[in-house]
């Protein structure tokens, strides 16, 4: 059914100010898709939305928040419709996602749910790492959703920040965190700090203020599955569905070129040179990296973008299984993708259950396979060599080579 048909189909309400946005959100949702079915009960609830608007007098430039609220609380005795003592959280959900639609569009100012407007301070922020700092995006917005937690502890008002201030604020907030997740608040602050002390905001060298993290780098095994256990995670990829090919794909690219999780989520069809067979990464830091697109994980690409990939004008390779057809939005799904698999292959108890665990199989498998720390920092994209050097923990025939008989007891140092 097209999106004239679904319009003219008959609905319990005149559509009052919103029918001449009915077919661009009807268009929309039909882009990312969603059936006909769906695409109906959203318009259902967007008519009914335009007819209560209209019939409650109120001026539809003015929609904001607090209209979504009174929608979804109204004694519902609108034309067409059973009395109800109110509507659905489901169905206020629909007119929430309309009205989102209307504010792209410019029809009204606010949505329900929408988020107030940034400090200026932290748009500056966003700014000065974007183009000054270097920062990837996904860093940046890590830290935007970080200080924007934290500034109503810190006060609006930089400059009444003081040592003690500081330090409160971030010991409150890692508190019962894991090390590594209270290193990326604390440096999240820190950052900050540093930006608001260049441009005078706030008293310089706070960032000295902040505690350091106790975890010491490099000082565990690196985690990693063994060749038996790989075999199963690919196999439990299943090529009979879409989202078993997409995962099959994946999980074929980070062990085979030991990719990050942002990197799949990032990735974009023109970066794959099928003639060459290499694929263009985006890693860290801005750096682009071209690498040789193995044949069994560029077969898994090239089949589920043949015969499972949504046909919709998304600029990434890889997308969310189900409607609305999306990228993959934070390296988190892709490893969630992993997580999943795991189970499937009857993993139990593996290292880790993230992206990461594969980017330290592909790098062992390299290492074994005769490899140097060097030839394995380049295509794991290691800024220091000191980083690569963490997976000769693993190589145990070398490590025998050169490891030195124990003291015999009694004798001296």
């Amino acid at each position: 059914m097209n999106i004239s048909e679904l319009l003219s189909l008959p609905h319990d309400m005149n559509p009052g100010p919103v029918a001449p946005y009915l077919e661009g959100f009807a268009a929309q949702m039909a882009s990312v898709g969603h059936t006909s079915f769906t695409i109906n009960g959203y318009l259902s609830s967007a008519i009914h939305f335009g007819g209560w608007v209209e019939a409650s007098g109120l001026n539809f430039a003015d929609v904001n928040e607090e209209t979504i609220k009174a929608f979804g609380a109204h004694h519902c005795q609108c034309a067409g419709r059973r009395s109800q003592k109110h509507v659905s959280r489901k169905y206020t959900a629909r007119v929430q996602r309309f009205a989102e639609y209307l504010r792209q569009q410019g029809a009204i100012r606010a949505i329900a749910g929408s988020m107030t407007e940034a400090p200026s301070s932290l748009s500056a922020f966003r700014d000065w790492l974007l183009r000054h700092r270097g920062v990837a995006l996904v860093t940046v917005e890590r830290h935007e959703r970080l200080i924007t937690r934290m500034l109503p502890a810190l006060g609006m008002d930089a400059g009444k920040y003081n040592a003690a201030s500081v330090r409160k604020v971030i010991l409150d907030q890692i508190r019962g965190c894991r090390p590594a997740h209270a290193k990326t608040i604390v440096g999240a602050l820190r950052v900050y700090l540093r930006f608001l002390a260049t441009n005078g905001a706030c008293h310089p060298d706070l960032d000295h203020a902040l505690p350091t993290v106790a975890e010491w780098k490099l000082s565990s095994l690196p985690r990693y599955l063994d060749a038996n256990q790989v075999a199963r995670l690919v196999d439990s990829c299943s090529k009979d569905g879409p989202q078993g090919l997409r995962d099959r794909a994946i999980v074929l690219l980070l062990l085979r070129l030991g990719l990050r999780a942002g990197d799949i989520a990032s990735m974009r069809p023109t970066d794959i040179d099928w003639q060459d067979a290499t694929v263009l990464v985006r890693g860290k830091g801005r750096r682009d990296v071209c690498l040789p697109l193995p044949q069994d994980a560029g077969d898994a690409v090239l089949d589920y973008i043949e015969h499972a990939r949504p046909q919709v004008a998304i600029d990434r390779v890889f997308l969310c299984a189900k409607a609305p057809f999306r990228p993959l939005r934070a390296g988190m799904i892709v490893s969630g993708i992993v997580r999943a698999a795991l189970r499937r292959a009857g993993i139990e108890n593996p290292p880790s259950h993230g992206a990461n665990l594969l980017r330290h199989t592909a790098a062992t498998i390299m290492l074994r396979a005769g490899a140097t720390l060097d030839e394995i920092g380049t295509v794991l994209r290691h800024k220091s060599p000191d980083t690569t050097a963490h997976y000769a923990k693993v190589d145990i025939a070398a490590l025998q080579q050169i490891a030195q008989p124990w003291p015999k007891e009694g004798t001296s140092c």
